[in-house]
C-alpha cells in the first residue's frame, strides 16, 4: 500500500518593500489626518508615520497613489501595530496598518507594481 502524504496549506505571506510615499490616513470616527507618509507596503499593509497617538483596533481610511502610476488606490485599514520608537534599531514611531476593502482589480495592480521593488530586510533579529 502506497502512502500518502499531504503538505499542509500555509498562506502566502506578503512581501513587504520600503518604499517612502505620500498617503492620506484618516481615523475614520473623527476624519482626523493621523498620517501622510508611508515608509513600507505590501499587498495587505503599510507602515506609516503617525502625526497623531492612535489605538491598535482603531478604525481608518486610506489614500495612496500605487508606486509607478498615477492611480489612486483608497482602502479601509485597521491599526495593527502601534511602534514607539524606543527600540534599538526603531528609527522613530510608527503605525502598522492592515488594509482591508481593497478591490480585486486595485490589489492586483498593487502587487504587479510592488513586484518591481526590492523586498525589505526583516527588522528583528531571529531567535536562535
Amino acid at each position: 500500500m502506497r502512502s500518502r502524504s499531504f503538505a499542509r496549506y500555509v498562506p502566502r505571506r506578503p512581501s513587504r518593500h520600503r518604499i517612502r510615499l505620500a498617503c492620506q490616513v484618516v481615523r475614520e470616527r473623527d476624519f482626523r489626518l493621523i498620517a501622510d507618509e508611508m515608509v513600507e507596503l505590501s499587498d495587505s499593509g503599510m507602515l506609516v508615520v503617525p502625526k497623531l497617538r492612535v489605538m491598535t483596533g482603531e478604525s481608518l481610511i486610506v489614500s495612496f497613489m500605487a508606486p509607478f502610476t498615477r492611480m489612486f488606490l483608497d482602502t479601509e485599514a485597521v491599526v495593527a501595530r502601534v511602534i514607539h520608537g524606543r527600540r534599538l534599531g526603531d528609527e522613530g514611531p510608527r503605525l502598522g496598518l492592515e488594509l482591508s476593502g481593497m478591490d480585486g482589480m486595485a490589489r492586483t495592480i498593487l502587487r504587479a507594481q510592488l513586484s518591481e521593488l526590492p523586498t525589505s530586510a526583516p527588522r528583528r533579529r531571529a531567535l536562535s
